[in-house]
């Protein structure tokens, strides 16, 4: 089964060393990286396959022996989150012919076919385990693109043209120009919505990780909700 989660848009992270850079070759002379978070003693129920905003690119890399990628994301900080709620999680990073993920890329069949070698991967490692899409910010067009293969665009997209279940998260008060929160609430009457409140002062643009739009400051209560979301366990639908 796989599943769709849709995001406009901290306890201490596990040891990097622990975590697993793998990839796969998806494409004719393509790679594609993606990293396996460690879960510590918790065992996993579900898969969370991350999309990240902006760019796509979460760098990642060994250096002297350790796992290193860039963090700011909301969905890559709330990865431990995730982890302890038996969710695992696995962020995509761009294909080895990606410098930027481009719209280009996000709404075409490279991404598809890098998607399916990925989730192949994981179907192996992890035999029964669900796969679930969560992308956050540019990253719900990739989440949304690969649910329903095609769109124009978001803000006209067909959701239900997508037939796994759907949750839609998002920040009362995002401030970023392209994900309006009144747009998520029209949506409520189909699909179930978290709504999130509150949190730090933000420390980046309105569009950025370390705002609203990222959730910062409400990263652990956010993850949980969606994690019991993906386990079919009760989730608030206000984050307070």
């Amino acid at each position: 089964m796989k599943a769709l989660l849709l995001s406009a848009a901290l306890a201490a992270a596990a040891p990097v060393a622990a975590h697993e850079i793998a990839a796969v070759n998806s494409r004719p002379g393509v790679t594609q990286s993606f990293l396996i978070f460690d879960m510590g003693d918790a065992r996993p129920r579900a898969i969370a396959l991350l999309y990240t905003g902006a760019g796509g690119r979460i760098g990642l890399r060994r250096e002297a022996g350790e796992v290193k990628f860039r963090a700011a994301n909301f969905l890559v900080r709330a990865a431990p989150d995730f982890a302890r709620h038996e969710v695992l999680p696995v962020a995509m990073d761009a294909p080895s012919d990606q410098d930027e993920l481009t719209d280009e890329y996000r709404f075409g069949e490279a991404q598809t076919a890098d998607a399916r070698a990925v989730i192949g991967e994981l179907k192996r490692r992890f035999p029964g385990l669900p796969v679930y899409l969560v992308g956050t910010s540019r990253g719900t067009i990739s989440a949304a693109v690969l649910g329903r293969r095609r769109a124009p665009n978001l803000r006209g997209f067909d959701y239900g043209a997508i037939g796994a279940p759907l949750l839609f998260v998002h920040h009362r008060e995002d401030g970023c120009e392209h994900t309006p929160y009144p747009a998520a609430v029209r949506l409520a009457s189909r699909y179930p919505l978290v709504s999130v409140s509150g949190g730090k002062p933000a420390e980046s643009g309105p569009c950025e990780p370390f705002a609203a739009h990222g959730y910062f400051g409400r990263e652990a209560e956010t993850a949980a909700a969606i994690a019991a979301w993906m386990l079919r366990r009760p989730f608030p639908k206000d984050i307070e």
